[in-house]
């Protein structure tokens, strides 16, 4: 329940964040509430180059950053080519079992190590047609991981780029694209994955054929423009199609275990 009531404060800060300065305010408060230090919110490129067009937010020690951007290793991070090869969050621990580690990454691993930044989680951030990115917690070296506190960095992480993406977007004065509109049918499907239910359990529960069920999903992954479920969730979250109330409702018959 802590964690029901964390997520939907920091989901409701992000909704509110009307300048990139709000949502500093919300990262730090939400970094420190999981138990990190610093925290990065950024597309994978060169930033410098990107003159402001990219994405970046972050509260790393400013000399860290500095060398970071002037050897524009936001490309060749290896932090962010793992996260390349998957879509959920890592810690960087485990950096090693996802990309092939080559000499000049332990050695920028090493200079984060001596800047003050030691172990890390990272959540990706794919979105069809953008650049990728992600959103990272990290703490000073020697400070232990908060495991406990992982499955919320994810959502805080997903949740904070999707709002970085709409203040970008507004300051470059873009139009934010028409709200995508499911039906009532696949907003059940996406409901019930939502709550962590399977294809052939949530046709159980509606009473519909499990390729029904698929494809109910796959329609509303293409309305939000996404290929992952999760993704497509939190983004039904932050447009209100569903609600955290919707998720956590115990008023109804789980199918049996």
């Amino acid at each position: 329940m802590r964690m029901h009531s964390m997520a939907t404060q920091f989901m409701r800060l992000v909704e509110a964040a009307a300048n990139a300065g709000d949502l500093t305010a919300a990262m730090a408060a939400v970094t420190d509430q999981l138990g990190f230090q610093y925290f990065a919110l950024t597309h994978h490129v060169d930033i410098v180059a990107a003159s402001g067009t990219a994405i970046r937010l972050h509260n790393y020690p400013a000399h860290w950053a500095d060398y970071y951007d002037r050897n524009a290793l936001g490309v060749s991070d290896p932090v962010h080519r793992a996260s390349h090869m998957t879509s959920v969050g890592f810690p960087w621990s485990r950096m090693s079992e996802m990309i092939p580690m080559t000499r000049e990454d332990h050695r920028v691993l090493a200079l984060g190590r001596n800047q003050g930044i030691g172990d890390g989680f990272t959540v990706p951030a794919h979105v069809p047609g953008e650049a990728r990115g992600s959103c990272s917690f990290a703490n000073e070296a020697g400070r232990p991981m908060p495991y406990e506190m992982l499955p919320l960095a994810q959502l805080a992480g997903m949740f904070a780029f999707e709002g970085a993406r709409r203040l970008w977007a507004m300051r470059a004065g873009l139009q934010t694209p028409p709200r995508p509109i499911l039906t009532d049918r696949q907003r059940d499907c996406v409901l019930w994955v939502a709550r962590g239910k399977s294809d052939w359990e949530i046709s159980h529960i509606l009473g519909i054929g499990e390729e029904t069920v698929a494809r109910h999903i796959k329609q509303a992954c293409e309305r939000y423009g996404v290929s992952k479920r999760t993704y497509l969730v939190i983004l039904t979250l932050f447009d209100g199609t569903l609600t955290f109330s919707d998720i956590f409702r115990r008023r109804y018959h789980p199918f049996p275990e």
